[in-house]
């Protein structure tokens, strides 16, 4: 971590000195020099760094740095459309050198108001460093399909790869530790905001299961996803729109404790079985008020996701009341996902035959508004594949909704 963060302290100041100075001056190639010699210390420890910035916060492969939580460059760099930066093994000073060139174009540009195009952008590019909007193609992957991309209209690429990734993390974390990554969270639900928000019409990035064993992940990322969205069709404000994110995120967390033998069990679960699957709601509000009282709606959420608004569900509760709103819409959202998933007990049901369950079982299981209100949503916005390459080399217990 030492490293990444004299690298980064390294790129911000060469970036500050050569805006400071015309093409052609000493400086610029002296302080480009300079913050590739820090690269390459990096790349001694680590020889494919890549970092996330996300507003404030800055990410270094599925860590965030904390010692540089204010660190101005990240909101810089982000709001100027670089979220993403990976480094390939192979670079040298010159392509280091024109990577800094551009990273400074796109500044400039959004200081003046302007945004370059994406062709103008993949034109630009002379360096194999990759670089962009979380889950845009970049540089020489785009530049490769800019020929073809001119006879079609242009389809947007999601990978949530570092998001999926972090979240198997998160749930490692909880399972070893009892600790929530409550940081690490939160910069899940910021990418996957600005994942949803990358076109003008309104997406919903949906990861698809490759492997029963990466269910967890692709659920909670998925669930998150549904649940802003849901949250964003209903008016809600943005504090409430990513409140329910982190809660659609966490909804599952107590399924740490179920054994995967459970949970990957292709039959009918026994008694006991049910009984251990039936705890998580239960232990999943635990761990997190443990970890963060503040996360009082997340635990609800937890809590409650797995009850219906005829009282049906479990847990048990000893008196009738209803449960929170953000429990009603993450449960549709969770229900939504599940079904639509292969599982080692159930194949995938077609998303026609989901809505038609959903819709079926309004004001039984499902409040009858927030019912309505999810399937007209999908009705309006676009349901897009999104990827994530490499989900593994975590231990954690895995679930199904």
């Amino acid at each position: 971590m030492t490293e990444a963060i004299r690298f980064l302290t390294s790129l911000a100041q060469a970036l500050a000195k050569m805006s400071l100075y015309a093409d052609g001056h000493p400086t610029r190639a002296k302080a480009a020099d300079a913050s590739f010699a820090q690269l390459r210390e990096l790349q001694k420890v680590d020889a494919t760094p890549r970092f996330s910035f996300l507003g404030p916060a800055v990410v270094y492969g599925d860590r965030a740095i904390r010692e540089l939580s204010d660190w101005d460059w990240s909101a810089r760099l982000s709001g100027s459309g670089i979220q993403r930066i990976e480094f390939p093994e192979s670079v040298d000073p010159e392509a280091y050198r024109g990577f800094l060139e551009e990273i400074l174009t796109n500044i400039a540009l959004v200081a003046g108001g302007k945004l370059r195009s994406e062709a103008d952008q993949a034109l630009g590019r002379l360096t194999p460093i990759r670089f962009g909007a979380i889950g845009v193609r970049t540089s020489q992957e785009r530049s490769a399909t800019i020929e073809e991309e001119e006879t079609r209209e242009p389809a947007l690429q999601l990978d949530l790869t570092e998001e999926a990734d972090v979240v198997m993390w998160m749930h490692d974390e909880v399972a070893t530790s009892g600790r929530l990554p409550l940081v690490e969270a939160e910069i899940v639900i910021d990418s996957l905001t600005s994942a949803m928000h990358q076109q003008a019409n309104a997406l919903v990035p949906l990861l698809t299961l490759k492997e029963f064993d990466q269910y967890t992940t692709t659920h909670a990322l998925n669930v998150a996803v549904l649940a802003m969205g849901l949250a964003e069709h209903l008016g809600l404000s943005t504090r409430e729109v990513r409140a329910y994110g982190v809660a659609g995120l966490l909804h599952d967390l107590g399924k740490v404790k179920v054994p995967v033998e459970i949970v990957q069990k292709p039959g009918a679960l026994t008694p006991e079985e049910r009984a251990i699957m039936c705890q998580h709601p239960v232990d999943g509000a635990r761990l997190i008020l443990e970890s963060d009282n503040r996360l009082d709606l997340s635990a609800a959420v937890a809590f409650e996701h797995h009850i219906m608004i005829d009282g049906g569900g479990y847990p048990s509760r000893r008196s009738r009341r209803d449960c929170h709103h953000a429990s009603m819409l993450v449960h549709v959202c969770d229900v939504f996902d599940a079904l639509r998933t292969h599982r080692p007990y159930r194949v995938a049901w077609e998303t026609n035959a989901v809505v038609d369950y959903i819709t079926q079982r309004m004001n039984t299981e499902f409040h009858p508004d927030v019912a309505r209100a999810f399937v007209t949503m999908l009705r309006e916005r676009e349901l897009r594949e999104a990827r994530a390459d490499a989900i593994d080399g975590l231990a954690i217990a895995h679930g199904v909704a």
